[in-house]
């Protein structure tokens, strides 16, 4: 047949892939791993995480960071940290430290993990520990301890001026700070400005007020910048980018302590076939950037730190469904009902219209044709449509006149969502968790008593690290 799946595909991309390809009994395999094996022998919905990938991205970053300074002759160091509001697990978290990297926060309960991780001899106290996020004293004071218990490269990034007064008070040792610079929204963005960092024209007066003069105590090492869109080839990066190596370079020249700028995270993933991303040169012409106006400047180069979150561990991940059955509910519109629901399992494709790389696991033989992926909860949002390439979504027709396929097709249709392993555990609030593990908050009950008296009472406390931390598997 001309118009089977497998066909389809072929016309399409360029197929089979680095991580898929069908094997001789069509089956589709994920990074060389047997799906249909796992499916026999767990069911499904099934989730599962590739943890090599985690490795083999860490260190394709490092090496192409390494070609990039060969390149250009780069004078400064690379450290590669990982953002742990990604994925929390112990599991996901103790193999990216594996590659010898270092290690990004943004709340107070990831401190408890760092703790933990030490403990467990999975980092020691030269780890990299970059502090992010809008910090409540719970954050800062842990912190604190962190410091004065001897960890020498805690990174407290300040997200705002009064944010400092906590470590001066709490810190005894001698410490370093970042500085998050707050960065323009694009165009399109209902705000012109981050909420988060401290405003570029405001950071040369905040250090010569509260900074210089006290390198005793604490020093600033470090620029950091986040860009929400990520790292793209377009006019808007660029632009952000200059602004904080121009601010570095204003700011080296009063602040010799000044040697690293972080620039975040923000590679994009692959979530199609036709997905299409040059990452050497983009670290080209992040390197080359920086250096051309360091030495216009005539000030060292920096260290260049990344927080990559969703590069190290979202191409890792896959979730995989059965198609329960089909309903036609109009001459236009064929569903698919799977076994799950797309809510609960994979928030960000309704939540911010995200698209992941869709396949079918078999069934490649068969004719194709358009559906509409169901989930069973009964939310009217509960569904799936289109993919990244295309505002469509093909899969193979459940059962086929072609008699040689007659026995395959006995089976149900397994759909696999690919690249899945950043951020929807935490989203979906898998086992209890939360997005940057931010607890859930106290819940007090008000009714009226017996004798008609307005009474509260607390149902629920505020949720402890150490449930989250036993549920990320840190605790047993």
């Amino acid at each position: 047949m001309n118009n089977t799946y497998t066909s389809l595909v072929n016309q399409t991309f360029h197929f089979p892939q680095e991580g898929f390809v069908v094997s001789d009994e069509g089956y589709l395999e994920f990074n060389g791993v047997d799906i249909k094996k796992l499916i026999d022998k767990h069911g499904t919905p099934l989730k599962l995480t590739y943890l090599p990938k985690i490795g083999m991205q860490i260190n394709k970053a490092k090496n192409m960071f390494a070609a990039a300074f060969k390149k250009h002759k780069y004078e400064g160091q690379y450290y590669y940290c990982y953002c742990t509001k990604s994925s929390h697990f112990s599991f996901i978290v103790e193999e990216a430290l594996k590659n010898n990297i270092h290690l990004e926060t943004s709340y107070a309960y990831d401190i408890e993990i760092i703790n933990r991780l030490y403990q467990r001899r999975k980092i020691n106290k030269e780890t990299f520990i970059i502090c992010n996020g809008y910090k409540q004293k719970n954050y800062t004071s842990r912190i604190a301890k962190l410091i004065n218990s001897g960890f020498k490269n805690v990174v407290p990034i300040l997200d705002n001026k009064e944010e400092l007064q906590a470590y001066k008070r709490s810190v005894k040792a001698p410490f370093s700070l970042g500085i998050r610079v707050a960065a323009e929204e694009e165009p399109n963005f209902p705000f012109y400005t981050s909420r988060l960092g401290i405003r570029a024209k405001d950071i040369l007066e905040f250090y010569v007020d509260e900074i210089e003069g006290n390198e005793e105590k604490f020093q600033l090492k470090m620029l950091h910048i986040f860009l929400n869109k990520g790292i793209k080839d377009d006019i808007y990066y660029w632009s952000e980018l200059n602004k904080i190596i121009n601010l570095y370079c204003q700011l080296k020249k009063i602040c010799p302590e000044l040697d690293s700028i972080n620039i975040g995270g923000g590679f994009p993933i692959k979530h199609s076939l036709g997905f299409e991303y040059d990452y050497q040169f983009m670290i080209n012409e992040i390197v080359g950037n920086i250096k051309k106006s360091c030495k216009k400047a005539k000030v060292p180069m920096p260290n260049i730190y990344t927080e990559f979150g969703s590069f190290t561990v979202g191409e890792s991940m896959a979730h995989i469904y059965s198609v329960l059955g089909q309903k036609i509910q109009n001459d236009r519109e064929c569903w698919y009902m799977i076994d799950s629901s797309f809510i609960t399992t994979l928030p960000d494709t309704w939540g911010i219209g995200e698209k992941f790389l869709m396949l079918p696991i078999n069934k490649w033989d068969n004719e194709y044709h358009r559906v509409v992926l169901g989930g069973i909860t009964c939310d009217s949002h509960d569904y799936y449509d289109s993919e990244e390439h295309i505002n469509e979504v093909f899969l193979p027709k459940l059962t086929t006149t072609d008699k040689k396929e007659v026995e395959s097709n006995k089976e149900p249709l397994y759909v696999g969502f690919f690249h899945t392993g950043a951020y929807q555990d935490q989203i979906s609030g898998y086992g209890g968790i939360k997005h940057c593990l931010i607890p859930s908050p106290k819940h007090v009950i008000v009714e009226y008593d017996k004798n008609g008296k307005l009474i509260d009472w607390v149902y629920a406390k505020e949720q402890t690290a150490q449930s989250m931390l036993k549920i990320l598997g840190y605790l047993r």
